[in-house]
């Protein structure tokens, strides 16, 4: 294992402070997007980055966000590279990313109770109400377990639109990936 740099750790702090334009209440540290700093020579950068999903739109932006404020730290040369693998899971979202989405309104991912590989089986999504009957997604605003799906998909692909039939306030869930 290659252990990080002072400039490159430095750099990581600073790439990961730039906000998600989908959803800038989360910074791309705290979404867990973010995955390495690579400094090459006195002046040169290579940005790991994993988005959300293959064909997500905000990977430009935030490659170019990235780019900025590198460059403004003294970076003559930034690279941001997308790498597909390991794929981005919910479950790299931070503790904080997690408290920042219920506390701006959005009902953050349920997490997965296995750590490690996750086998893949194929049938009903975790937005159905079968799921949500063992692991029900909670209102962000009353708390409520009594929420239900509107859409499958929201404002984004990764999010459902759903609504609490306690304090009947609609809201967005950061589906399980």
């Amino acid at each position: 294992m290659v252990t990080a740099t002072a400039l490159e750790a430095e750099l990581l702090e600073l790439a990961g402070a730039v906000p998600d334009p989908e959803l800038p209440v989360l910074t791309l540290r705290e979404l867990g997007v973010l995955r390495a700093v690579h400094v090459h020579g006195t002046d040169a950068v290579e940005v790991d980055l994993t988005p959300t999903y293959t064909g997500c739109p905000a990977i430009e932006a935030m490659s170019v966000d990235i780019e900025r404020v590198l460059r403004a730290h003294g970076m003559r040369e930034v690279t941001v590279r997308t790498v597909l693998s390991p794929a981005w899971s919910t479950d790299d979202i931070s503790p904080e990313g997690r408290q920042k989405l219920q506390e701006f309104g959005i009902a953050p991912p349920r997490a997965h109770a296995a750590s490690g590989p996750v086998p893949l089986a194929l049938g009903p999504t975790r937005t159905d109400a079968t799921d949500t009957e063992t692991d029900p997604v909670r209102c962000p605003h009353c708390g409520s377990a009594d929420t239900e799906l509107l859409s499958r998909f929201s404002s984004t692909a990764c999010k459902a639109l759903r609504r609490c039939l306690v304090c009947r306030e609609p809201f967005d869930h950061f589906k399980e990936l």
